[in-house]
């Protein structure tokens, strides 16, 4: 390890050998490394995506509206990040911050493009009419919750995450700011979780799909090896009770492993295009 410290440059410069983990898909430009196209299957609805916290969201809300009867069939196609795949340029032109998910929603005149979880989650539950009101300070409330995730979880994945799992290198300083940042952030989940059934009051909604698979993941042990101990995730009994109750719902159990390819077997749905692919699965 290092102990040399660190003297910033006057001007930074991309080293594409340094970054840990996933130094082979970062890089400081946007755009298109290759070309190719996205594959399209016969549902209105076509997501593309890999089952990391981000991606579960919106599989979660497909399933969700499956569950409940709307018409909501998707094809949902792996994006495996670890390749690149999100460089390419049919997915960047869904999404160009090259970022999972992408989704197309071709059941109107025209396509329409969606990138950014939280953009999509607010578009079905909008057309489909489900799990966001439609007006009122019970639709702010839900859209509070989510926006507080979309804001947030970028300080546990690429903060905690990233320096407790991923760094090629671990160092004090910046493991235990992002571990009081996201002890801190389980506590405000834990606070209004005894106060509340769900995360945005008495129904479930999108809010609770959105914040489970990041927050509801970790105490329930999935995420960054040995960091719910590190954490010590099992202090947080109210959103410990939440997770079980979000993680029993089958939709949930379904939609959290479309667009998995790692892993045990039987939890594994590299590509989703109905509800055949779940057959066999620990669902």
């Amino acid at each position: 390890m290092s102990t040399t410290p660190y003297v910033p440059p006057k001007v930074w410069t991309w080293d594409a050998a340094n970054g840990g983990q996933f130094a082979n898909i970062n890089r400081p430009i946007a755009g298109a490394t290759h070309d190719k196209e996205l594959p399209r299957g016969k549902h209105g609805f076509q997501l593309y995506s890999l089952a990391t916290p981000n991606g579960q969201k919106v599989s979660i809300l497909f399933e969700e509206l499956l569950e409940a009867g709307y018409a909501a069939e998707y094809d949902a196609w792996l994006i495996n990040i670890g390749k690149g795949d999100q460089f390419g340029s049919g997915f960047v032109g869904v999404n160009p911050n090259s970022k999972i998910p992408g989704l197309l929603d071709l059941t109107g005149a025209e396509p329409v493009r969606l990138f950014e979880s939280g953009s999509m989650l607010v578009h079905l539950a909008d057309k489909f009419g489900a799990f966001l009101p439609a007006s009122g300070p019970d639709r702010t409330e839900v859209m509070n919750w989510l926006f507080w995730q979309m804001g947030s979880a970028p300080f546990v994945g690429g903060g905690f995450g990233h320096f407790f799992a991923y760094a090629p290198e671990k160092f004090e300083y910046p493991i235990n700011r992002y571990a009081m940042e996201t002890k801190r952030q389980l506590d405000v989940l834990d606070r209004r979780l005894a106060e509340v059934p769900f995360i945005a009051g008495a129904d479930y909604s999108i809010a609770d799909m959105a914040i489970w698979p990041w927050y509801g993941s970790m105490v329930l042990g999935r995420s960054y090896a040995n960091s719910a101990e590190f954490l010590d995730v099992g202090i947080y009994k109210n959103l410990k009770r939440w997770a079980d109750v979000i993680e029993a719902r089958p939709a949930v159990k379904r939609g959290r492993i479309v667009n998995k390819n790692w892993g045990d077997e039987a939890e594994q749905v590299p590509e989703r295009h109905g509800p055949e692919d779940f057959a066999g699965k620990a669902v």
